[in-house]
């Protein structure tokens, strides 16, 4: 990551693009949901109203039913101990007051005194049936009716009615009919709020999966591919930072190639340039053992030829590690009877065990036993391992070779009985196993076969088999 984008990381977390500062944005639009949306709900309901009905908004000529209602109790109350004729013309005064009403009054006998305008009562004469009725009906009517009896208190038996149409009364229908607008606007607005919380963690989600998929994804060398920085919060940071880390890795890994290829090719070459000396070497071992020595003389010439050997073997494994780790050393598997290419080698190596006081105790039956190897690469991995047991196990002075089953299969067994290999790790490096066992391994994987190495209480036994049908346990 460059400084520049560092430096970006760090402007902290009040920064537009932290993914915190979003996140306390939306929790403070939850805290102020309730005491900001319920009033703001009710502006725009009245600006709705004003914008639908213009004349809602005009001034009201006799005010609220409630008021209207009142006005007219207490004009009632005032015409105590007035005449009749005192009574209409205070009557007439008041339908000054009230231009759109019909007023009239009736006097305790039940006969109708004045009608404002004229025909307004609905007779000449009323009865309590035909009062009580009256007002019942008026009840929640159009037009609007208001009744009420003379004298203090409204107890006189005359009374006087006051009809209004209700269109004049618009604030009298009350602020009801705006609950169900403030009650989806506050619904709409919450799902809004959830909405966009839902969004923010599917997308805080939808990143981290992505970032996850691509660190399971591997590309052909075996490392994950670099991921898109969208956005430059603390998810693209952790994007960054992944980024980073993927070129450090291919970085390593184009250094870590350049350096075995440079081991690869050190080996090669002094592999090729030990040749020659050792060469000349044996050419001089040859001619000194031809000429006439002591018996201390002939002693040294037999243990500087076994040196020699010893090296030129230990130079071939390296050659031939060398061209089996490059993906050089070409194998031809075909059916091979490993039975007989084990006879075959045994009895090249039964001179050498000999000499060296070995016992060989071959135990392999007459029957084939058809494995698919390479013919020269099974030879390679028997020759590395008799070459161990004459070399680290010859104190044991016996070396066996057999059949014998693991779980259900038919395996070959070598076994000697001196402390010849570390059943543990498979190389006995101090003692110079190291490079043979490593490449009896490589050549047996390739062949599709497996080992295992076992220590006995006086010695080692390998066993090799088919790893395709097999159950590895130890191997």
């Amino acid at each position: 990551m460059s400084g520049r984008q560092a430096q970006g990381r760090k402007r902290g977390w009040l920064s537009r693009q932290s993914l915190l500062t979003r996140y306390l944005f939306i929790v403070l639009g939850a805290f102020l949901f309730i005491p900001i949306i319920i009033p703001l709900a009710s502006v725009l309901y009245m600006l709705a109203q004003v914008a639908m009905d213009p004349d809602a908004t005009r001034e009201m000529k006799y005010g609220g039913a409630s008021e209207v209602e009142s006005a007219w109790h207490a004009e009632a109350r005032r015409m105590d101990g007035l005449s009749y004729a005192e009574i209409d013309d205070r009557l007439h005064a008041l339908a000054i007051n009230y231009p759109d009403a019909t007023l009239f009054w009736v006097d305790r006998e039940g006969r109708t005194r004045l009608e404002l305008p004229e025909g307004a009562a609905r007779g000449e004469q009323w009865t309590v049936d035909g009062a009580i009725r009256f007002m019942k009906a008026s009840i929640n009517g159009d037009p609007f009716t208001v009744v009420s009896f003379l004298g203090k208190e409204n107890a006189d038996t005359a009374f006087m009615v006051l009809q209004l149409p209700r269109s004049e009364l618009h604030a009298s229908t009350g602020s009801a009919s705006g609950t169900p607008f403030i009650v989806g606007f506050i619904f709409l607005m919450f799902a809004f709020l959830a909405a966009v919380s839902l969004l923010f963690f599917m997308h805080i989600r939808k990143r981290l999966l992505a970032l996850q998929a691509a660190m399971s994804l591997k590309d052909e060398h075996g490392l994950p591919a670099p991921v898109e920085e969208k956005r430059q919060d603390e998810i693209g940071g952790l994007e960054s930072a992944f980024n980073g880390m993927v070129e450090q890795l291919k970085e390593g890994r184009i250094r870590q190639a350049e350096e075995e290829e440079l081991r690869k090719r050190l080996i090669s070459n002094l592999s090729h340039d030990l040749r020659t000396p050792l060469t000349v070497m044996r050419g001089h071992l040859y001619t000194l053992k031809n000429e006439p020595l002591t018996g201390k003389g002939k002693e040294a010439v037999t243990v500087l030829e076994q040196k020699t050997e010893g090296l030129g073997g230990l130079i071939d494994n390296l050659l031939s590690y060398t061209l089996m780790t490059s993906g050089r050393y070409q194998l031809s598997l075909k059916p091979q009877d490993v039975l007989r290419l084990t006879r075959e080698s045994a009895a090249s190596w039964y001179p050498v065990w000999e000499n060296a006081g070995i016992e060989a105790d071959i135990r392999l039956p007459e029957e084939p036993l058809i494995w698919s190897v390479d013919r020269e690469g099974f030879r390679r991995i028997l020759d590395n391992l008799f070459q161990n047991v004459v070399r680290h196990a010859a104190e044991g002075r016996y070396v066996g070779i057999g059949l014998g089953q693991r779980n259900g299969q038919t395996v070959l067994i070598i076994e000697d009985r001196g402390p010849c290999l570390d059943a543990g790790n498979g190389h006995d490096a101090a003692k110079g196993a190291g490079i043979g066992l490593a490449i009896v391994e490589y050549l047996l994987r390739e062949m599709g076969l497996s080992w295992q190495r076992d220590s006995l209480e006086q010695g080692t036994r390998i066993l090799i088999y088919e790893s395709h049908t097999s159950n590895e346990a130890g191997g």
